[in-house]
Formats: structure tokens, C-alpha cells, sequence
């Protein structure tokens, strides 16, 4: 009889002193959390950089985009309660692989030949 109530001091022990841990924290993938901290960093570094969200996302597309859009509003709630402006971004500008490959096929397109415009049939019925 001994054994149950020093089994139950040690449950109720451990269910205490686990409750305070953030267990999902614990057992979350360091990579994975590195990866999310790290988009929210690049989030917050395209804000201050005057960059949109969606040329943020556009040069970083191995990140989330929800972790990068926390880390982008952050910096800009951030900057506005601070009266911060922006630098403007130098350096790689996004969109290059599509304006490249749209010019290459309007290149590749060939012009449809035109056609003689279709009379109506009130010309038709004129001409008889």
C-alpha cells in the first residue's frame, strides 16, 4: 500500500513540473525552427529595405511565406510606432526569369495572318 501514494506524489511531481514546459518547443525540429526564424528575419529585413511583400517573396522562396509575412508585418508595425523610413533595397531586383522568358515568347509567336473583315448582311442583301 505504500507504493500507490509514492507513485501518485511521483505523478503529480512530474505532471507539475512539466506543466511549466513548453513541450512543443522541446520536441520541435531545431532545422524547422531555424527555418521559420530565419523567414521572419528575411521578412522583417525586406520591410526596412522598402522591398513589397511579394518581391520578398519572390527572392526567397525556399522560406514559408507565412513566417516571412510575421516577420514583414512586425518590422512594419515597428517602423511606423518609430517613425522610421526605409532603405532603399540595392542589389538583385525580383521578376528577371519571367520578363525574360515573356520576351522570349513574344519573340517565338508568330502574327496570326489578318483577315478581310466579314460583311454584315445588310450589304449582302444591298448588293442582290
Amino acid at each position: 500500500m505504500i507504493a500507490r501514494p509514492t507513485l501518485l506524489a511521483a505523478m503529480l511531481t512530474t505532471t507539475v513540473l512539466l506543466g511549466g514546459c513548453d513541450l512543443e518547443a522541446l520536441l520541435a525540429d531545431p532545422k524547422a525552427v531555424q527555418k521559420v526564424a530565419d523567414a521572419k528575419a528575411i521578412g522583417g529585413a525586406c520591410r526596412h529595405g522598402n522591398r513589397s511583400i511579394e518581391d520578398c517573396y519572390a527572392l526567397n522562396e525556399k522560406f514559408p511565406k507565412a513566417s516571412i509575412y510575421d516577420g514583414w508585418r512586425e518590422m512594419d508595425q515597428y517602423m511606423r510606432e518609430n517613425k522610421l523610413e526605409g532603405v532603399e533595397p540595392k542589389g538583385l531586383k525580383p521578376g528577371r526569369k519571367e520578363e525574360q522568358i515573356i520576351e522570349e515568347k513574344a519573340s517565338d509567336e508568330v502574327p496570326a495572318p489578318t483577315k478581310a473583315p466579314a460583311k454584315s448582311k445588310a450589304t449582302d442583301k444591298a448588293a442582290h
